[in-house]
């Protein structure tokens, strides 16, 4: 029987992968205690890299919140895996950190990282709300255009 996140997940019309194994020498996620530290996930959906480009210059603000919305359920993807597939063990989502890639004149990125934000709550509800923090950055890994990391306090 599906659990009330995997329903409501149902209901949104989200699909989560199972979890992209890591790129390099790291892991996806550590768990210490109740809390899993998850590793910075980028816009990879079925294999592929996705919304590669910076924002203020050739990836406009409504892709970037589609981008961050897409690590997002990245992040959902690795805590299910922390939860032995049960992601009603997730008490809280604690903290998102979202990296924008973008131009020096772009100031949207809260915007850009809205995407994960209201990802978040739109599952869990209360237990999405989070703090965060939304940041520039030069570049990152295949060009990609938002990178978001996690924090999630697990039952």
């Amino acid at each position: 029987m599906a659990g009330q996140i995997d329903a409501r997940l149902k209901e949104l019309g989200i699909v989560i992968e199972a979890a992209a194994a890591p790129v390099a020498n790291y892991v996806g996620y550590v768990q210490a205690g109740a809390m899993v530290f998850v590793s910075g996930q980028v816009t990879i959906q079925g294999g592929q890299f996705k919304h590669q480009g910076k924002l203020g210059a050739d990836i406009s603000l409504e892709e970037g919140q589609a981008a961050a919305r897409l690590c997002a359920t990245n992040i959902i993807a690795q805590v299910k895996s922390a939860c032995g597939g049960d992601l009603d063990r997730v008490k809280r989502i604690v903290k998102l950190g979202g990296f924008v890639n973008s131009t020096p004149d772009f100031t949207d990125q809260p915007k850009v990282i809205n995407g994960a934000s209201d990802l978040m709550v739109e599952v869990f509800g209360d237990k999405g709300k989070h703090a965060r923090a939304a940041v520039s950055v030069a570049s990152l890994p295949m060009g990609v255009a938002v990178e978001v990391d996690a924090v999630v306090e697990i039952s």
